[in-house]
């Protein structure tokens, strides 16, 4: 919640001079104010995706590992999950921040973007865990240990379907079904 208030706080400070001037024009102020929350819903999505990213390079290293050390009972596994992986991240990464244009049925109200960005920061935690599976998991192919490969492969699957199924819940979020 606090980087959530960073962001946006911070875009509101740097805001130049004529944007602070036009802010004060009826009407515009409030497109401002929503405009400064999506982007800042889409830093936070940016930052996940990267983090995804790093996590994603040490699973196909980790592949690399095991196809090279012959570990064939997991690869068919590993290659599932950098599959799922690569759909979740672009899911992430392409999803709407926000935006309700002027003459949309559905507007997207400042709180329900507040929301939004609430929970895409809450998002981040679920990758940390997602990205310190897939160090250790890469950490232990570099030093030729597979005995727990399947294990953490497994725990990074459920890791994966949990942020996934989480992702999902955002767009009920955003339109105001679920709180």
């Amino acid at each position: 919640m606090s980087e959530k208030k960073g962001l946006y706080e911070k875009a509101k400070e740097e805001k130049s001079l004529f944007e602070r001037i036009l802010s004060e024009l009826p009407g515009f102020r409030g497109y401002k104010e929503k405009e400064l929350r999506r982007e800042s819903d889409k830093l936070i999505r940016n930052r996940t995706y990267r983090e995804l990213e790093k996590a994603r390079a040490d699973l196909k290293d980790t592949f690399q590992k095991l196809s090279t050390h012959h570990i064939h009972e997991v690869l068919t596994d590993m290659d599932h999950l950098i599959m799922r992986f690569d759909r979740v991240a672009e899911k992430i990464n392409h999803a709407s921040y926000g935006y309700a244009g002027f003459f949309n049925i559905l507007k997207i109200q400042e709180e329900k973007l507040d929301k939004m960005i609430a929970f895409d920061s809450g998002l981040i935690n679920k990758v940390k865990q997602i990205v310190d599976e897939s160090e250790s998991l890469k950490k232990e192919a570099v030093k030729g240990v597979f005995e727990h490969a399947k294990e953490r492969i497994q725990k990074i699957q459920e890791l994966i379907e949990s942020l996934e199924e989480t992702f999902d819940e955002r767009e009920e979020i955003i339109l105001g079904v679920k709180e």
